[in-house]
């Protein structure tokens, strides 16, 4: 068994070789292309015995070797026919394959090109089916719409059939428009529309109570269309009357005047009373001397879109717990008589054709009583009142008042307005006179415990100077500076004679200098910076100021002060020689200042006193550098003045 075993393994090897060899001599003769045979390898010697085993056990049971072995044949010699056999066979399908290389590759090219093909026929026809796919579903949604589209063209039809009356109706042709805008009155065709108008005028009337908002689009061409046409009705009725019954034109020109009146009386007197009840009471607020002299958001009633903005209306105020002050009330009343006297003026001079003095006593004769009735409630108001603000607002609302009406070219209230300045300046000038009575005659014993903080008397002043200047700097008035002007020196005396109560000078300077800045950055706050009031507590300020500095500096520097002022003197005279004398009180100065200097500084808080040191130490080295001076020893005892600076800066860090 082991000898046909390892027979076996030597013919298999024989046949290897010889393909093999056979197939080298082809490739040198440049007909058989390389061949890649993978795994497959005949010539290994790595076998394993126990598969060897399996397969020769495997052979015996053939068929064809079963019966070779019956028959007593010589299986060597049998072995090599089958294996010439086998060889032979090999060789012929080598060469087939060989042969038909070139042909096999390009089928496999055809192949792969076939399947690119296929592929790209597969794409397209897929893409066709998406395609499809869409189409189907947009001609179901197109037919959905047509549907839909269908539907909704026989409800409109539907709703034509009902509209089209109403909308004819509601229609106002051109024709209309023209014939009532430009046609006589007494022609035929404006009374045919003028028909036509009245109907559309009840159409709308009668759709407004049914809320049908087609009505809306209409409105208000027909409402000018209306106007238009009462306006030539009311000129030639009254034209007509006038040419040719002129009583009856009086009588019904008296008729208005005693409607009119009575209408517009009875509305003020109600709506006055009315607003009265909402009135901001002063004295039923807190703290309520600051809100009299202080302007705050009252200044507001004078801009020009709360001075021409819509009147109170005091239910709506009173539903709200709202409260206002009187020049609110006051701005609210006589706007509201503005707006309706220049309407009834111009209504007036068009409807009954009056011009000049005629339409000034036609309008009087209409609103005279209500007039009287609103001056005599001004004057009730301001006979006690102590509110110079809310007196002064007034005064400039009805400036600004008169200015609108001069812009409208409505002469008709002129008088009114003159007589309303003629009730307010006085009383404003009054209070002013008794502000500035009180000041003049106040006791500062009578103030209770004075410090050196700013007096609430002072505040007051500045408080309310500030807003009586922001107020008049619109419209100007000369009386008002010269009564500012008074109050303001008697301030200032009130505020001397409080200073006077402190004992020491240092003390007093302290408080002027608190009210004066005090009041200057009121006053800064509203008024302008080059008015009167702002300038002359500046000086003061400064005045002041200047002299504390000097105050801070007496009591340790006062002896090097004196010096530079004295020498300064001798300077200007010439006469610098009279102090080579003094050479031992200079020697104590300049050491003195050198010693106690930086104890001296630690406790001031007052940086301008800080830059006034440094200006008299240089006019000290400056006298000390002069030719009469020059020579003293005890100049190389000196501060460097830039050194000093530094010194100073490190002590102060904010100098």
């Amino acid at each position: 068994g082991w000898q046909r075993w390892l027979d076996d393994v030597n013919t298999a090897a024989s046949l290897t070789e010889t393909a093999l060899a056979y197939l080298e001599d082809e490739k040198m003769d440049g007909d058989v292309p390389d061949l890649h045979l993978g795994e497959l390898d005949l010539t290994t010697d790595e076998l394993i015995l126990d598969e060897v085993d399996i397969h020769i056990q495997a052979n015996l049971e053939d068929d064809l070797v079963k019966e070779a072995l019956k028959t007593g044949v010589d299986l060597r010699h049998y072995s090599k026919q089958v294996e010439a056999e086998l060889q032979r066979i090999e060789q012929a399908s080598i060469k087939d394959y060989i042969k038909e290389s070139q042909n096999i590759a390009l089928l496999h090219n055809q192949i792969t090109a076939c399947d690119s093909i296929l592929e790209r026929m597969e794409g397209m026809l897929s893409g066709f089916q998406s395609d499809l796919s869409s189409i189907s579903s947009e001609i179901q949604t197109l037919q959905q719409q047509s549907v839909s589209m269908n539907v909704r063209l026989k409800n409109r039809q539907a709703v034509r059939s009902h509209l089209s009356q109403l909308v004819d109706e509601l229609v106002v042709p051109a024709a209309m428009i023209s014939t009532v805008l430009d046609s006589p009155v007494t022609d035929q065709e404006f009374l045919e529309q003028l028909h036509e108008l009245n109907n559309k005028i009840n159409l709308t009337k009668e759709l407004s109570f049914r809320e049908t908002l087609a009505c809306c689009d209409i409105q208000d061409t027909v409402d000018r269309l209306k106007t238009k046409a009462v306006s030539k009705i009311r000129e030639f009725f009254y034209q007509f009357l006038l040419a040719n019954e002129r009583t009856v034109a009086k009588e019904i020109r008296d008729e208005y005047v005693d409607t009119m009146s009575k209408i517009y009386y009875s509305y003020f007197k109600s709506y006055s009373g009315r607003l009265l009840k909402v009135q901001l009471l002063l004295q039923a607020v807190s703290e309520s001397r600051n809100t009299i002299f202080t302007l705050g958001q009252r200044g507001g009633v004078l801009n020009p879109a709360e001075l021409e903005g819509p009147i109170l209306i005091p239910h709506t105020a009173q539903r709200g717990d709202s409260r206002y002050p009187y020049e609110s009330l006051f701005r609210s009343q006589h706007y509201a008589l503005l707006d309706n006297g220049c309407r009834e003026f111009l209504f007036l001079s068009d409807f009954f054709m009056v011009t000049g003095t005629s339409g000034l006593d036609l309008f009087t004769s209409i609103m005279g009583k209500t007039l009287g009735m609103l001056l005599k409630s001004t004057a009730s108001y301001v006979s006690d009142c102590f509110d110079s603000i809310a007196v002064f607002l007034c005064i400039h609302i009805i400036l600004r008042f008169r200015a609108v009406t001069a812009k409208r070219s409505i002469p008709a209230l002129d008088k009114y307005w003159e007589a309303v300045l003629e009730l307010l300046w006085p009383r404003f000038e009054l209070i002013l006179e008794l502000n500035i009575h009180s000041i003049r005659h106040t006791d500062p014993q009578k103030l209770g415990v004075l410090d050196t903080r700013p007096h609430y008397i002072t505040r007051r002043y500045a408080e309310f100077s500030s807003a009586i200047v922001s107020i008049n700097q619109t419209f100007p008035n000369e009386r008002t500076h010269t009564l500012l002007g008074q109050l303001q020196v008697e301030v200032e005396n009130f505020v001397l004679k409080m200073a006077a109560e402190f004992p020491s000078r240092r003390d007093q300077l302290i408080f002027l200098i608190n009210n004066y800045d005090m009041m200057l950055s009121v006053l800064m706050e509203r008024a302008a910076d080059d008015s009167k009031e702002v300038e002359g507590f500046q000086q003061l300020l400064l005045a002041r100021t200047q002299e504390f500095i000097e105050e801070l500096l007496a009591s340790p520097f006062g002896g090097l002060i004196s010096f530079v002022k004295e020498a300064e003197g001798l300077m200007e005279r010439g006469q610098l020689e009279r102090l080579k004398n003094d050479e031992a009180r200079i020697s104590q100065l300049v050491r003195g200042f050198s010693a106690s200097w930086k104890h001296s500084v630690e406790a001031m808080s007052q940086e301008g006193a800080l830059t006034q040191l440094i200006q008299y130490y240089h006019g000290f080295h400056k006298v000390l550098s002069q030719p009469a001076l020059r020579s003293l020893p005890v100049r190389s005892d000196l501060i460097n003045l830039h050194h000093l600076m530094v010194e100073l800066k490190k002590h102060k860090p904010n100098f």
